[in-house]
């Protein structure tokens, strides 16, 4: 199956997905001490969602969203697990390296993201991915091939930007509503995140 072209009714199903599937999970998962990262995977025939999960660092240090929505996707039996390049993945944060190359070794043609890494560093006060990024593979932000040999990545709010202003307001207004509450869960997160145990809190 082809690698998804960002379409309209694509954004608009992604922003539902976050805020309708993926937010809630996250509202637990912050509730216990966990980051406010989450995926989904979704059908690229119909838009319809697979499954949808948040960060479960407590568990593990490695279970960032992505990587808890990877492993529960290969936990579903071979015959209810479609092969990757069926699937849409969404991420609400720019994948770190670490999960950017999961999804990579996963076999996904495609990841589509909300945040960016400087909205991670900035707006929730979480600088981890872009400084694993340059520490260990010398990349500055926005460096690395968004297009290459394994998979296309975009960004949502670029995406946005790039449509008509009337589209654009509409898609726009949605996305407020989302940073709102993911500042909400951000300022939660912060206020108890030292009496975790996960390493880089």
């Amino acid at each position: 199956m082809a690698r998804p072209t960002p379409t309209l009714e694509l954004i608009d199903r992604l922003l539902e997905v976050i805020d309708n599937d993926i937010l809630p999970l996250t509202k637990d998962g912050v509730a216990q001490g966990n980051k406010v990262f989450g995926a989904a995977l979704l059908h690229k025939s119909d838009l319809s969602l697979l499954l949808a999960e948040t960060n479960n660092e407590l568990e593990s240090p490695l279970l960032h969203g992505e990587m808890h929505a990877l492993k529960r996707y290969h936990e579903l039996s071979a015959t209810d697990r479609p092969a990757p390049e069926e699937l849409i993945f969404l991420s609400t944060h720019e994948p770190c390296s670490l999960c950017m190359s999961a999804i990579t070794w996963a076999g996904f043609d495609n990841f589509f993201y909300l945040f960016s890494h400087e909205d991670s560093r900035d707006a929730i006060a979480i600088p981890h991915d872009l400084k694993i990024l340059k520490e260990v593979f010398d990349v500055n932000p926005g460096e690395y091939r968004s297009s290459n040999a394994f998979w296309d990545s975009f960004g949502i709010r670029r995406l946005v930007n790039d449509l008509d202003e009337i589209e654009r307001t509409q898609r726009l207004q949605k996305i407020e509503k989302v940073i709102k509450q993911y500042e909400e869960l951000s300022t939660h997160y912060q206020t108890g995140k030292d009496d975790n145990a996960i390493p880089l809190n």
